[in-house]
């Protein structure tokens, strides 16, 4: 582990000066979720970032058809194992893609905020841990290729069982009163999918002998809408984002699909969704479903003595936070309780051409990384001498 401010402060300059030409590397590289070619370029690049003591694996991705997720492994010789954690998939398109331009403090790119900023920190902070082999047992990075859009459950949790504590590094954040804040808590997320099977018809001559597969999925999508209550016992946000039905401007549309995102405390808040979708709207069949089933992450509890550490170890306040985007670090609280997100560095307009991370974030930010690395694999070595 890094031991003493003054070895914390030096590592953390050594990883804000190599960051922003690895951010650059990272976002030259167009990466949308699925894209198998541009996740073997960015595990390229990642691969090339890490501390020649690494043990490299590559896992089967949990979505099928993607390609290999990335296990990097620095044993050492004392205790303590934690879990470094993020994604090299972004959400926009190939015709979309922003190299990564510097603009009034702002480094602007496809993924730099959600998630290849965190991803160069994770990788910072595993090579300095790397340097003090005597501070762990182990130290291990997972970096994913389907986060952003998942189509299986995720296959990872349980080969970390036992692991002290999960680190994730999805974007940071400031508290109200301008502290460095880490998240502990997270939302359920689903991606509810509803098909509907209609009849068609001319549109024009004969609309009567239809069933219309849009009109139903419109009333769909009113319905799910209703049910949004975000300041509600569930905090359930329910919103309607992708609807696609028809072929034709003259024809009635026999089928459609609708895509819902759905975000609350509990799965079960989800599921009551879900079940509210009928099983027919004038004819037209439906069918509903969670293609995506994300659990909520709470980790308040658990994680409230290493973030007390991590305060005193870097010497003004780390605080507890919570957000509703969902993360991996919800899969990896089921088997790794101290779970703690949040760790990348500061930025904004996620999954958004604008998409930044903050300059002047990456220092501070590999700072309470550290200091909550450190804190980690001192209070697992305490754990184990008792």
């Amino acid at each position: 582990m890094i031991e003493g401010t003054e070895e914390s402060v030096r590592a953390a300059g050594d990883i804000a000066v190599r960051a922003e030409r690895e951010l650059e590397a990272l976002v030259a590289i167009s990466s949308p979720s699925g894209d198998r070619g541009g996740a073997e370029e960015a595990m390229a690049v990642a691969s090339a970032l890490l501390p020649s003591a690494a043990e490299i694996e590559r896992p089967p991705c949990s979505s099928p058809d993607h390609a290999p997720d990335l296990i990097a492994r620095v044993r050492g010789t004392g205790r303590g194992r934690i879990l470094l954690l993020g994604h090299l998939d972004t959400v926009i398109a190939h015709s979309q893609h922003r190299p990564l331009e510097r603009a009034k403090g702002r480094l602007v790119g496809s993924g730099a905020n959600d998630m290849k900023g965190g991803v160069v920190l994770a990788l910072g902070v595993l090579r300095a841990l790397a340097e003090t082999r005597g501070g762990h047992a182990e130290v291990a990075l997972l970096l994913v290729t389907d986060e952003e859009w998942r189509t299986a459950a995720f296959g990872h949790a349980e080969r970390f069982a036992g692991f002290d504590a999960c680190l994730c590094f999805e974007a940071g954040q400031l508290d109200p009163e301008g502290n460095e804040a880490v998240v502990v808590r997270r939302k359920a997320a689903g991606t509810l999918l509803v098909r509907a099977r209609g009849v068609a018809a001319h549109s024009g001559s004969a609309p009567h002998q239809g069933r219309n597969a849009l009109l139903a999925l419109a009333t769909v999508a009113g319905r799910v809408s209703a049910r949004h209550d975000p300041a509600g016992e569930d905090r359930l946000t329910a919103v309607p984002t992708i609807l696609r039905s028809g072929e034709a401007f003259n024809v009635v549309p026999a089928e459609g699909e609708l895509y819902c995102d759905l975000r609350a405390d509990r799965l079960e808040a989800l599921e009551a969704v879900v079940d509210a979708v009928p099983d027919d709207v004038e004819g037209v069949e439906l069918t509903a479903g969670l293609t995506r089933r994300w659990p909520g992450m709470d980790a308040r509890v658990a994680t409230a003595p290493l973030i007390g550490e991590a305060s005193r170890r870097l010497g003004r306040p780390v605080v507890a936070a919570e957000r509703g985007g969902a993360s991996d670090a919800s899969h990896m609280a089921t088997t790794v309780p101290v779970c703690v997100d949040g760790l990348g560095p500061r930025g904004g307009a996620a999954h958004n051409p604008e998409e930044y991370v903050s300059a002047d974030s990456i220092r501070p930010r590999a700072e309470v990384a550290l200091a909550v690395a450190g804190a980690a694999l001192t209070m697992a070595a305490q754990a184990g001498s008792r």
